[in-house]
């Protein structure tokens, strides 16, 4: 859509009795019913309150300030960090017949003082903005006008965890924003966030004068994600594997932490035949916009990046989040794997990790310039991280208690789906450190396990390694496993590893309780892998087209959608999300009365979509 914003207003009553939520709700978005806490989040901030939402991402986050500032009066301002997310946003609501706009450096001159005009007039009901250009003298006059001639409806604090100067999303003109209760002070605000631990929820409360305002957490659990950890043992062919096997031709994320790995990736896979392309923020302006308009906008298109891409990606159909390097926290994690399966659908998140990602991040921790204590905190919450991919219990019990939210096994993880086997490896652990501390604390794991397994290699005779104690102590396990044992030393700090010295090993304080008997240490035992195709892809049969669906009418739905999205210049989902398509094939209306009956169908998509619907579905009934 070329316009900025629409010019037709949203189908509302004539009447000077405002519209209620549930009536926005149904005739403007097209849903039957709120979910969770959504009706009590829009009823407080229409009513003037202020609040601090916190709501996993496809919870429907958004209609908790769209809805409230169709209710009252004015123009309601947006701050949000992406020019992406503005766009899609603002198309969507469009579409659904609502005055929207956004104003942000996308837009030329005339474009821009057009949107200007049109918020001076107050024709419109939501305006986005960056929190940049919502700080500028010219903007904040614009704002004052809005509020001495009472058209100034509420503000919306968007991806708020921005504002943490903890996190790897941190904004500094966020910071600024804390003006608006003392300029506005009369103006409800609201704050949403898909992310956050107990200590993000009261910096970003403090730091947006917030600490007053009534608080929604809803659950953090996605139950239509599959959490699943491996190993790593050629990532890449693993990755390939995965996704020819759980998520063909899908959209998916691939998160790599390097530029260069990214790169090499996305031409690898391509290279498998597989639509995929790469962003980073070394590449230019115009070339991350141009692959992520294709990502928004092409079916099947895998997008392989660093963490410099995903935050306000509203596509709803990424079908798996696969990461190919351990991320930094729990919190990153999640947010990340949160970009997959936004519509409710099934998803997957994927992570290949090996003890080495451990060491790299625990180094680019060290080396940082950041202070101490944020050296710490970042320290400790790679630790829980850890502590997740080494976990032999369910995954989503594990996720959820690091957000303070208990939950029984899920059964849709890789730990609850095939319970992994572990081994008693506390008398190998006790080798592998006195090895360590006999040999002086200087050599990496390799040489280390050619002495345990009583290897007389060159290295091992050169420095009278076959005359100490733990020389031959350990050849009942083989150089694989032990591999294994010291990894997992590794990534629970029981040793760590000296840069300075060629990745020399040494303990560390953690290490002497197992090295007096006052601990255990089990690792998992690794599964034979499968032969030909893996049986998990008999269990995701739902991931392609679920049972009932008649394909012909889904397809020919899409294609149709396609067309219509190419024509208004929008992505797909823009139109219909694939969750209302899907609904559309099983129920086949045949009149307009049951087809506005369908999830995601508000009226004036209705009155301008129906009959081209009905054509479809009336020629397969």
């Amino acid at each position: 859509m070329d316009t900025a914003f629409a010019s037709p207003p949203y189908p509302a009553s004539t009447s000077r009795t405002p519209p209620s939520a549930l009536h926005i709700l149904e005739h403007v978005f097209g849903y039957p019913a709120f979910r969770g806490e959504q009706q009590a989040i829009v009823e407080h901030v229409a009513a003037g309150g202020d609040a601090l939402v916190l709501m996993p991402t496809g919870g429907g986050k958004s209609l908790c300030y769209q809805i409230p500032a169709l209710m009252r009066d004015g123009t309601a301002i947006v701050v949000s960090p992406l020019i992406a997310l503005m766009q899609d946003q603002v198309s969507a609501l469009v579409e659904a017949g609502v005055r929207a706009a956004f104003l942000n450096s996308s837009l030329d001159m005339d474009a821009a003082r057009a949107v200007e005009r049109a918020l001076w007039d107050g024709e419109l009901d939501l305006l986005y903005v960056a929190p940049e250009r919502l700080m500028t003298p010219r903007f904040l006059d614009q704002l004052d006008h809005l509020r001495d001639t009472h058209r100034l409806a509420l503000f919306a604090i968007d991806e708020a965890h921005c504002v943490s100067q903890w996190g790897h999303d941190f904004r500094p003109e966020y910071l600024q924003l804390s003006i608006l209760p003392e300029r506005y002070p009369s103006i409800p605000r609201i704050a949403l966030t898909a992310t956050a631990d107990r200590q993000t929820r009261e910096e970003i409360a403090e730091r947006l004068n917030l600490t007053h305002a009534r608080r929604f957490v809803s659950s953090f659990d996605r139950p239509n994600i599959r959490y699943t950890i491996v190993d790593k043992d050629d990532p890449r062919r693993q990755l390939l594997n995965f996704i020819r096997e759980e998520c063909p031709a899908q959209a998916g994320i691939v998160y790599c932490l390097s530029r260069r790995k990214v790169e090499e990736t996305a031409a690898w896979l391509q290279e498998q035949g597989l639509n995929a392309l790469p962003y980073h923020a070394g590449m230019t302006q115009e070339m991350r916009a141009e692959h992520q308009t294709r990502f928004l906008r092409e079916d099947g298109l895998i997008m392989v990046a660093t963490i410099a891409f995903g935050m306000g990606i509203d596509k709803p159909d990424v079908r798996f989040v696969a990461h190919l390097d351990l991320p930094r926290s729990i919190e990153g994690y999640y947010q990340e794997t949160g970009r997959a399966g936004r519509d409710g659908l099934p998803a997957q998140a994927w992570m290949a990790w090996g003890a080495q990602d451990v060491v790299q991040q625990r180094r680019m921790i060290d080396e940082s310039e950041a202070s101490e204590e944020f050296k710490r905190l970042a320290r400790n919450r790679l630790d829980v991280l850890v502590g997740l991919v080494e976990a032999t219990t369910c995954r989503r019990q594990h996720l959820l208690a690091y957000f303070g939210e208990e939950s029984g096994p899920c059964g849709n993880c890789d730990n609850c789906l095939n319970p992994p086997q572990t081994w008693d490896a506390t008398e190998a652990a006790r080798k592998a450190l006195s090895c360590v501390y006999r040999t002086g604390q200087r050599y990496g794991a390799g040489h280390l396990i050619d002495v345990l397994r009583g290897e007389l290699t060159d290295k091992v005779v050169e420095r009278g390694h076959q005359d100490i104690t733990t020389f031959g102590i350990g050849n009942e396990l083989d150089e694989k496993r032990w591999r294994t044992v010291f990894r997992q030393l590794v990534a629970r700090e029981l040793v760590a590893v000296d840069h300075e010295r060629y990745n020399a090993l040494r303990l560390t304080d953690a290490a002497r309780p197992l090295l007096r008997g006052e601990a255990e240490f089990h690792l998992r035992l690794e599964r034979e892998r499968e032969r030909g195709k893996s049986r998990s892809k008999r269990r995701n049969a739902p991931l392609d087209i679920p049972d009932g669906i008649p394909t012909t009418l889904f397809d020919r739905l899409r294609a149709w959608r396609f067309a219509t999205a190419k024509e208004r210049n929008v992505p797909a989902y823009v139109v219909f999300q694939d969750a209302t398509l899907r609904e559309i094939a099983i129920a086949r209306p045949q009149t307009l009365s049951e087809l506005a009956s369908i999830s995601g169908i508000g009226d004036r998509k209705l009155e301008a979509y129906g009959e081209a619907i009905l054509a479809l579905t009336q020629e397969t009934a």
